[in-house]
């Protein structure tokens, strides 16, 4: 990955919809390029999708929940019927295993409240392999981003220069034998 491919994704995370030739005029190659580019780049899973991302609050979803979920056993079939149930939850919008005091942390949308405590109440709980849940309600979101901060990729890159260049010197100025 070269810095043309770091900024062909700095602009479509701005904007994913843009046209091979408007990625072109941002970043200096020609749309040809830019295709093969960005073909390579959803090939190899740097890019693992486009979509449309919604206002939840604009269709009525109004309530943000986190829950903290606490499995009965930690035993793989205990986690698998675990994942299965909130793989069949439409409100479930991402799921987290976690290290600590849950086991798990899901974050839902839903409508209202009432919503919120039958879920809780009525697919949760009664579930063999929940324990306890613990939720927390989102009084105001303070920011939301689903960019990824790509100046890392340029440290790695950057370290594993420097500890090829090290070792081609070391290489260069070891005794032959």
């Amino acid at each position: 990955m070269d810095e043309f491919d770091l900024k062909i994704l700095n602009a479509l995370q701005d904007d994913g919809r843009l046209t091979n030739n408007e990625l072109a005029d941002r970043i200096g190659l020609s749309a040809s390029q830019c295709s093969r580019r960005r073909a390579a780049l959803e090939e190899t899973g740097v890019i693992e999708s486009y979509h449309a991302v919604l206002a939840a609050e604009a269709i009525g979803l109004d309530v943000l929940v986190f829950i903290q979920v606490g499995l009965a056993t930690h035993s793989p079939d205990s986690a698998q019927a675990f994942v299965k149930l909130i793989g069949d939850i439409e409100e479930v919008q991402e799921a987290f295993s976690l290290t600590g005091e849950a086991d798990y942390l899901v974050k839902m949308a839903v409508p209202d409240l009432k919503t919120l405590s039958r879920l809780l109440g009525e697919v949760f709980l009664p579930h063999r392999s929940v324990a306890h849940v613990r939720s927390s309600v989102v009084l105001a979101r303070v920011k939301q981003t689903t960019r990824l901060p790509l100046r890392y990729v340029l440290e790695a890159r950057g370290a594993k220069g420097a500890r090829r260049r090290a070792s081609a010197t070391r290489q260069r100025l070891a005794p032959k034998n």
